[in-house]
């Protein structure tokens, strides 16, 4: 197995689960709260890593503002994540915004020049179609 294919099926399952806990959590709190709430956990995950790293992360300029970014722009998606949670059925608003990487790619072809060739936007077509499907 490719050495970066175990950490994405782990991540699948991961994001898997958090999609499932997210529904769980704005059936009993408000989405705000909730967001606050999963704030703490991924607090806990990065104190947990930040000792494996002997309390000594990376120190690069760029790559500390873009990770910031990363990070803003993670709670700013999961905020709106957890409110459209709140009001649509979970396996709907999951499906939607699974096409995230959609974004990504396109970003990555306009600004890193990245190619996208014609069996991968197949892939994003059907991608699109899934979710009108899923969506009726």
């Amino acid at each position: 197995m490719s050495s970066w294919l175990s950490s994405a099926l782990a991540a699948l399952m991961f994001f898997g689960l958090w999609g499932f806990f997210t529904k769980l959590a704005v059936n009993h709190i408000d989405s705000k709260s909730a967001l606050i709430y999963q704030t703490l956990g991924v607090l806990v995950i990065g104190l947990i890593t930040l000792s494996t790293m002997n309390f000594k992360p990376a120190s690069d300029s760029k790559g500390f503002s873009f990770a910031v970014l990363t990070g803003l722009t993670y709670g700013i998606g999961c905020l709106f994540y957890f409110i459209a949670a709140s009001k649509g059925k979970i396996m709907t608003v999951v499906t939607l915004t699974s096409l995230y990487p959609v974004v990504t790619i396109v970003l990555s072809y306009l600004l890193l020049k990245e190619d996208i060739n014609t069996r991968q936007c197949i892939g994003i077509m059907l991608a699109f179609v899934a979710i009108v499907l899923m969506s009726s």
